[in-house]
Formats: C-alpha cells, sequence, structure tokens
C-alpha cells in the first residue's frame, strides 16, 4: 500500500492522506502531517494550493476520475 493516498473528491478537493512535502515556486519546502490535507482543484480557493471550500459556492462541476496510467 501507498505512503500517500490521493482521493479525487466529486466536485471537491482532492483530499491528500500520508506525511507530504509540498513545495512552493521559489523551491521553499514544507511538511504537512498525516493529514488529511486538502487540495485545492476548482482554482478558486484564495489559500491555493489548499482548498478553502470555494468550490461550493461557484457550483464546480467535475466528473473526474481516477484512470490507470499506461507506461
Amino acid at each position: 500500500m501507498a505512503d500517500v493516498k490521493i482521493t479525487v473528491r466529486k466536485n471537491g478537493s482532492y483530499m491528500v492522506e500520508g506525511l507530504i512535502e509540498v513545495v512552493d515556486p521559489e523551491g521553499n519546502a514544507f511538511m504537512l502531517g498525516d493529514g488529511p490535507n486538502f487540495l485545492c482543484r476548482c482554482g478558486h480557493s484564495s489559500n491555493k494550493p489548499f482548498c478553502d471550500g470555494t468550490h461550493k459556492s461557484i457550483g464546480f462541476d467535475a466528473n473526474t476520475r481516477a484512470t490507470p496510467v499506461e507506461g
């Protein structure tokens, strides 16, 4: 089983469970605990890359499903 699990939530954020490292555009890294942590998927959060719940108020609608990648 993977050390990190990412769940695509229906019409919402990515839920990330497990110890993760986030790196900003300047290369500064910080660790996040085992979570869950929620990452923005709609692009409208005022706290990117984290979800602030804005997807609910803008009616974000995404039917993305996780699919295997060949390679």
